[in-house]
């Protein structure tokens, strides 16, 4: 077998026994929750802008900033970066 695939074993049979509920090796990544409202302030954005930016219906922007609805999967992890490092990923987005 080659390392490769030994590899993508391993991390197979990791993540089998952990949604067992049995304790691996496996890390586990939970996004944190963000307060949208200040991150879109923070970064110095409309509502409209900083939804067009970020691929989000202006409709899903404001449930978010009012609390009726929370960002979930890839909306949170995009939301998380920013909050991080704001700077890094309107520089990205910019020159793409």
């Amino acid at each position: 077998m080659s390392e490769t695939f030994k590899s993508i074993k391993n991390g197979l049979e990791e993540a089998v026994e952990y949604s067992k509920g049995k304790r691996t090796g496996a890390k586990v990544f939970s996004p944190k929750h963000v307060d949208v409202k200040g991150l879109r302030k923070r970064v110095g954005m409309s509502q409209a802008k900083f939804a067009a930016s970020f691929g989000i219906s202006l409709g899903t922007l404001r449930h978010w900033e009012r609390g009726d609805r929370y960002p979930q999967g890839p909306a949170l992890v995009l939301l998380n970066l920013l909050s991080k490092a704001p700077q890094t990923i309107l520089k990205v987005l910019c020159n793409s």
